[in-house]
């Protein structure tokens, strides 16, 4: 019966609190459980208002669950082992800020922030996402979201934002250590001050390199014997015409172009690295990085790509689970909304893996928005919808809803 999706869904959102250190009480964790289900079947805006409509509580309820304080961390860390079982071989964890839009000025942590969509700076919030990615079966999921501090606020911390962002890694490393030390990021985060600040907290970096970066070739001639600093660099490597026998080929597939790895010294970074020197079918070349040398090319290259799939976890927030609707201003309450959203697209991952369903997220949300529908309709009028005659209709109320998403 349709109607086991949403037992399936509440399933998995129960498990997930097994082995979470803090002891939750019964009334929060049904809340919470509730909540997660609520953001999968309102089909607008997921705001205080719609939750009172469709929840059983009444909106003052879950304004004030919302303020208390959860470990999303280790919720989405228990749904992600059991979305990546099958994968632990090449995982990493991923970061990227993304620009949130909203309006007003008593909003916590309000300020002007960079937005990719629009490439340009707006008026908003940001949050700094935290996922772990599966190179090799491409896909990512969120672990935990944070929010930024404005520009006014990191003055007067005296820090500037990319020291931002090692806090907050630094907060939560001993749990993101037991998964990898391996963390990627886009080229905005492959500069000197981070990878060093990175170090320090444990982890190496996979990014990506400007085309036109100093790099040289490593010496691995004799030693002189004479007196003086030994010699290190062996000339500067030209993209254009590389010394190919010094480097391994990658095996990527045909249409991606060609791909070559060594080791090499970063004048930016001031420090050896495992460069992968990617040439596009179409002409260029990119330049992909770890700061730790016994990684493999290979690697390199497919968990810097599996990277842009932490885009897709916003992007599905955005779409279906109500990223960009929460009305509260207060942060606490920020923070459960924007996590919450999150952890609802982890869930629904699961869920899809383990009921083979083919359909995307969008479609999975149609079926679970008139599941409950139904369901409260059958709740209220009495009508058993597993009868002969009643599983007929409802199937058929739902395979309508599937074509139409």
């Amino acid at each position: 019966m349709i109607f086991e999706l949403l037992d399936q869904y509440e399933g998995i959102s129960r498990r997930a609190f097994f082995g979470c250190a803090t002891k939750l009480n019964k009334t929060f964790k049904t809340n919470i459980i509730e909540i997660l289900i609520l953001i999968m079947c309102i089909p607008r805006k997921i705001n205080f208002l719609q939750l009172g409509r469709y929840g059983r509580r009444g909106e003052q309820r879950y304004r004030q669950t919302f303020r208390r304080d959860f470990d999303w961390l280790c919720f989405n860390m228990n749904l992600a082992a059991d979305r990546f079982q099958y994968g632990m071989k090449r995982l990493a964890i991923a970061i990227d800020p993304s620009y949130v839009s909203k309006a007003g000025k008593k909003t916590a942590h309000i300020g002007r922030f960079w937005s990719g969509c629009a490439s340009a700076v707006k008026h908003g919030l940001e949050i700094l996402g935290i996922a772990v990615i599966d190179a090799d079966i491409k896909d990512a999921m969120m672990l935990r979201a944070v929010q930024t501090l404005n520009s006014t606020e990191l003055e007067g911390k005296k820090i500037t934002l990319n020291q931002w962002y090692l806090s907050v890694l630094k907060t939560y490393r001993t749990d993101l250590l037991k998964i990898t030390s391996l963390l990627v990021a886009d080229a905005a985060f492959s500069v000197l001050p981070f990878v060093d600040g990175l170090k320090e907290i444990g982890f190496s970096l996979i990014s990506r390199l400007r085309s036109n970066a100093v790099l040289y070739y490593i010496y691995e001639g004799p030693r002189t014997g004479k007196r003086g600093r030994p010699k290190t660099k062996d000339g500067k490597i030209d993209f254009s015409n590389p010394d190919k026998n010094r480097m391994t080929r990658l095996d990527i597939a045909p249409e991606e172009g060609e791909a070559f790895e060594l080791v090499a010294w970063c004048k930016s970074l001031k420090q050896k690295i495992r460069l992968v020197i990617h040439y596009l079918p179409g002409g260029g070349h990119r330049l992909y990085f770890s700061t730790d040398t016994s990684v493999c090319g290979k690697d390199v290259y497919d968990i810097y790509r599996t990277r842009f799939q932490i885009e897709f976890c916003f992007r599905d927030g955005h779409q279906f689970t109500g990223l960009l609707d929460c009305q509260a201003r207060d942060e606490k309450a920020l923070d459960f909304a924007y996590n919450a959203s999150l952890a609802a697209v982890n869930i629904t991952k699961v869920l899809r893996k383990q009921t083979k369903m083919p359909f995307s997220i969008g479609q999975i949300k149609s079926l679970m928005v008139n599941a409950h529908f139904i369901k409260r309709f059958f709740d209220l009028s009495g009508i058993d919808p597993n009868k002969t005659l009643n599983a007929k209709l409802v199937k058929e109320l739902f395979g309508l809803t599937v074509d139409a998403a």
